[in-house]
């Protein structure tokens, strides 16, 4: 008798995929695998390096970290609860006041960058990673790290998938209220205020600046998933390798047609195009939703600023300009090469990649030609 040897193969291909499937969940969104790997001891833990630019020096990180002149400062929030609900657990949130203050800050306050980390990082190891404070000292930023609490996502992933947070309730609220809080207790520029991420960050930041775009002037997204789709683990997984479908534009729409008078939201994307966690499928779906949301159409003046070939310190990358009236409102680079990594980073912690070009740098530099009008 013959083999079946066309559905052993389908069955080991089916397996595989279920397996790398099943891998990829873990990592992501801590859906426990069969036998979970047993955890390590404090004392294992205490020695991965977490202190960012601008932070003391402590005894577990690395020894060559800089220390900024700025202030670091540490913090907590906690929503005042609604009646007959039970009181939320605070937020930590980091926040850098640099020491180099330019005398347009002086005068009307620091412009603000909101920084979401992703999967698998705290707040710290963001910064650090991104080097964002060092940047933000020299120009007169400040910088706004909010942190996912492991109680709400035990691998601290902002639930950018959820349909209620995509709505404007859960962390986008809490966000949000801490942006309130730290606009009120400093100097804060409110024409100038910033949101960006990576990954599940850059979702998130995606979703708060949609919400609330009386708030956020710009938003960067970097290595992030298409909005709109998702609304369970196994939908973000969906999302993350093969975008949001036909969702994509009809969740745009629907956020038009919610906020007819909604401002445009100049944004800039940065994708690696060897990113297998989330796939430049993404990158292409939030260009059309970006184009939609700044209302421009499809024939857009779209203009190659910057096309560069590998090099010693960068890897290949072009970055294309969307714009009306003279004003960029979509900036687009594609890093070749590049994995699920936040581009021109400090490799010393996960997902940031040694080879430019700088994110860091190029988000800070579109977010300066950008303000939003505050009634």
């Amino acid at each position: 008798m013959a083999k079946p040897i066309f559905g052993a193969r389908l069955l080991r291909s089916i397996t595989r995929a279920g397996k790398s499937q099943q891998k990829l969940m873990t990592q992501l969104f801590g859906v426990p695998a069969v036998k979970p790997k047993p955890k390590k001891a404090a004392g294992q833990a205490r020695r991965v390096a977490s202190a960012p630019d601008g932070m003391p020096i402590r005894q577990h990180a690395r020894p060559d970290v800089s220390v900024l002149p700025g202030r670091w400062l540490a913090a907590h929030f906690a929503a005042m609860p609604q009646a007959g609900q039970v009181p939320s657990q605070p937020m930590s949130y980091w926040l850098y006041l640099p020491q180099n203050v330019p005398q347009a800050a002086a005068r009307h306050g620091l412009p603000l960058i909101v920084m979401l980390h992703g999967c698998h990082q705290s707040a710290t190891q963001f910064a650090q990673g991104t080097r964002m404070n060092r940047l933000a000292e020299q120009k007169g930023y400040a910088v706004l790290y909010p942190q996912q609490l492991a109680s709400t996502q035990v691998h601290r992933c902002w639930r950018w998938y959820d349909k209620s947070t995509q709505e404007g309730g859960g962390d986008t609220a809490l966000i949000a209220a801490i942006i309130g809080k730290v606009c009120s207790d400093y100097a804060i520029d409110r024409k100038r205020i910033y949101a960006c991420g990576i990954s599940a960050g850059a979702g998130m930041a995606n979703i708060l600046a949609l919400n609330h775009p009386e708030l956020i002037a710009a938003v960067g997204l970097h290595s992030g998933p298409a909005y709109g789709g998702g609304h369970s683990t196994v939908g973000a997984l969906t999302v993350m390798q093969h975008g949001a479908g036909q969702q994509a534009a009809a969740a745009i729409r629907n956020v038009l047609r919610q906020r007819p008078g909604f401002p445009a939201m100049p944004t800039i994307l940065i994708q690696g195009e060897g990113d297998k966690v989330v796939r430049p499928v993404n990158q292409a779906q939030l260009v059309q939703q970006s184009l939609l949301l700044n209302r421009l159409p499809a024939g857009t003046e779209v203009k190659v600023v910057e096309r560069a070939r590998r090099g010693l310190t960068r890897n290949a990358h072009e970055i294309r300009d969307y714009s009306a009236k003279g004003k960029v409102l979509l900036r687009v680079a594609r890093i070749a090469d590049l994995e699920h990594a936040w581009s021109g980073g400090d490799p010393a912690l996960s997902f940031n990649a040694k080879a430019g070009p700088d994110a860091s740098k190029m988000m800070l530099d579109f977010f300066a030609k950008h303000r939003r009008v505050v009634a």
